[in-house]
């Protein structure tokens, strides 16, 4: 009798794979762009961003001009593909912001209890009750424009989701028999923390990263839609769409197609990663 070997899909066949597998695509292509995009402006393929003088205004895509020009003259493809590096840039500093702030906090909440906790508690529960947007908005009039001073302002929001979900994984294994020992055993609180503690609650990381990603993309584009995210001479899709609006009733389509479309697939794709990765990561898939 002759085995005949199983042939396995190239493609994952559960959705939750699937999913993974797509957004990791897609948000791989925009992190390949975002540092190639400098060194196909040094060998003279991708035009400077910041070059206005030398081109036409409102010119439609052209062999010269793939995505056209904007109304002052920026060349949208250039625009478009330097938007990802800025993007990429401010929501990862964001991110990891709000993640080394709010961890521990949450960590030391979960486990310490009493009166830090109802404190820290109270003032994460205002935080997060606020509307994202407002929140930026409210602090970006404060530290003003740039990469590092937007990402604070994108971070101040995030940090009580990671508070919140570190704390309640924090609560519910502090009490657990691993816990107890280390404790019977002399483990000092730092050390519990950190070595009991923090590995149990990483596996809700990655997920709460990522989808908080996509959201901080879609803030990020609502301050520079409104003046306050970086500097008027950085590529910035929010910024860009603000500046193509008046060529939208005249029938220039280009200036506000590329740069939204860029920013919606971006953020498909960090959602879809984020989706892959709570199901994969699910405790009730593990077991």
């Amino acid at each position: 009798m002759t085995l005949v070997p199983i042939r396995r899909p190239w493609f994952p066949t559960q959705l939750s794979d699937q999913l993974l597998w797509i957004g990791g695509l897609i948000c791989g292509i925009f992190v390949f762009v975002a540092f190639t995009a400098p060194l196909g402006q040094a060998l003279g393929w991708i035009p400077n961003p910041q070059d206005f003088l030398d081109f036409p205004i409102h010119a439609p895509p052209s062999a010269q001009h793939w995505f056209g020009t904007n109304r002052q003259g920026y060349d949208v493809f250039s625009r478009t593909l330097f938007g990802t590096q800025a993007a990429l840039q401010v929501v990862v500093v964001a991110t990891l912001f709000s993640l080394i702030l709010g961890v521990p906090l949450g960590l030391l909440s979960g486990y310490c209890g009493g009166w830090l906790d109802r404190a820290l508690l109270f003032l994460m529960d205002t935080v997060y009750t606020l509307p994202g947007l407002l929140l930026a908005v409210t602090v970006a009039f404060v530290v003003g424009k740039g990469v590092v001073n937007a990402a604070v302002a994108l971070s101040v929001a995030y940090i009580p989701q990671y508070y919140r979900v570190v704390r309640n994984h924090t609560v519910s294994l502090k009490n657990e028999v691993f816990i107890e020992a280390a404790r019977a055993m002399g483990a000092s609180t730092p050390r519990i923390l950190r070595r009991y503690l923090l590995i149990n609650v990483l596996p809700s990381i990655p997920v709460l990263f990522t989808l908080n990603a996509a959201d901080a993309i879609l803030t990020l584009a609502g301050l520079g839609f409104l003046g306050l995210g970086l500097p008027p001479e950085v590529p910035e899709w929010g910024q860009d769409l603000r500046q193509a609006l008046d060529g939208l009733s005249v029938g220039v389509w280009w200036t506000t197609l590329f740069p939204g479309l860029a920013m919606t697939t971006l953020v498909v794709g960090l959602s879809l990663l984020g989706e892959g990765l709570g199901e994969r990561l699910d405790p009730r898939r593990l077991r």
